[in-house]
């Protein structure tokens, strides 16, 4: 028992804990091991069947939390509906993970390494391990992340220069479809109305409306850096 008690630590989750790590290198273990396992054993079919499953795995724990939230808590359509990016990409991950377009592609590679790395990097979590909420989370995250990579370096998708604009001009819209439903609901998904209470990288932006149009300038020097290693590689092979 004196054991097994340090690991059920219900509280938020800080950066380098034994908490923030684990699931990281376990997830690193995974997907390197599937891409590895892929790549010997598995067909193209059962590639895209595998990753497919993956797909549904991610969507299908996101949906089960939002249902025992529903449930079991006190559930606020003002600010818990699986809107914001990570979450609604995890909602929506199975279609592309089926039909597999290539222009679905061009948009989730950057705001999955853009926007779910960073979630990865600085964890919001306010219950730790066992807590739903913390497998709810990394397996949202993480899962999105070993998708993606495995489209990469499996399944051999690259971005292209003109994917980077694609995928921002796409952002636009989901940031107009967010200002539309926020009216709507008189909600804050996307932090368009308003910085978030506790302390974000937002502080440092300014006040609404400056800190939107400095995001706004971030994320294509974002998105070339992200395509800056593809760009690389092409040019030295």
């Amino acid at each position: 028992m004196e054991i097994v008690l340090p690991l059920i630590v219900k509280t938020k989750v800080t950066i380098g804990s034994f908490q923030h790590l684990t699931p990281i290198l376990f997830a690193l273990g995974f997907t390197i091991y599937l891409i590895k396992y892929s790549r010997k054993n598995f067909s193209l079919l059962q590639k895209q069947k595998a990753v497919h499953y993956l797909g549904w795995l991610v969507s299908a724990t996101l949906i089960c939390f939002h249902i025992y939230r529903i449930a079991c808590d006190n559930y606020n359509f003002k600010t818990d509906l699986p809107l914001y990016l990570c979450s609604l990409m995890a909602l929506l991950i199975p279609i592309f993970t089926y039909y597999r377009k290539y222009w679905m592609f061009e948009i989730l590679v950057f705001w999955i390494i853009g926007g779910t790395l960073q979630a990865v990097i600085t964890p919001d979590i306010t219950k730790g391990f066992p807590s739903f909420d913390y497998f709810r989370y990394w397996m949202v995250h993480l899962g999105l992340l070993a998708i993606i990579f495995y489209f990469i370096f499996e399944l051999k998708m690259k971005p292209t220069l003109k994917s980077v604009f694609k995928s921002f001009l796409a952002l636009q819209v989901y940031v107009l479809i967010m200002v539309g439903l926020n009216y709507i609901l008189d909600a804050n998904y996307f932090y368009l109305n308003e910085k978030p209470k506790s302390a974000s990288i937002l502080d440092y932006f300014g006040e609404w409306p400056f800190y939107i149009l400095v995001v706004q300038l971030i994320v294509i020097p974002l998105f070339l850096l992200i395509y800056l290693p593809f760009r690389l590689k092409k040019k030295n092979s």
